[in-house]
């Protein structure tokens, strides 16, 4: 029986970037970093949620062949992965404080269904939406 979901990955074009952009801009915290031979097992987490972890992988082998790695790659320069969501208490505020430390949006903040949420991308072209909680 499961119990939990314990890591969702995310396609990124550099690990480096991406911990730099995760840690150094939103805040995330570096959990787990080994490598397997040419493999690189990446993983970031939240700071109120350490149960939780987002998986940072380049395509590559050996889960893909260059084929499919390259595909992978044009599919997320072009922004065609699903978006991800970040619950705030106060949207306005956060995406400040994200504009501040260089993050930039793709759409301000918004209301929108009795909450306020915006938009941004990671370096990669990871979409995430910015949810302010409902009151």
């Amino acid at each position: 029986m499961t119990t939990k979901v314990q890591v969702v990955g995310i396609y990124v074009r550099d690990h480096e970037e991406a911990l730099e952009f995760y840690v150094g801009k939103l805040g995330f915290e570096k959990h787990t970093d080994v490598k397997n031979g040419e493999f690189r097992w990446l993983t970031v987490q939240h700071p109120d949620q350490p149960s939780f972890q987002l998986g940072l992988f380049v395509p590559g082998p050996p889960t893909q062949d260059e084929a499919t790695a390259q595909t992978l790659r044009e599919v997320l320069a072009k922004g065609a992965m699903p978006p991800l969501v970040l619950e705030v208490t106060d949207c306005r505020a956060t995406c400040e404080a994200m504009r501040e430390r260089g993050v930039e949006l793709t759409q301000e903040p918004t209301e929108r269904y009795g909450s306020v949420d915006a938009s941004f991308r990671d370096p990669s072209g990871n979409g995430w939406k910015v949810v302010e909680t409902r009151r």
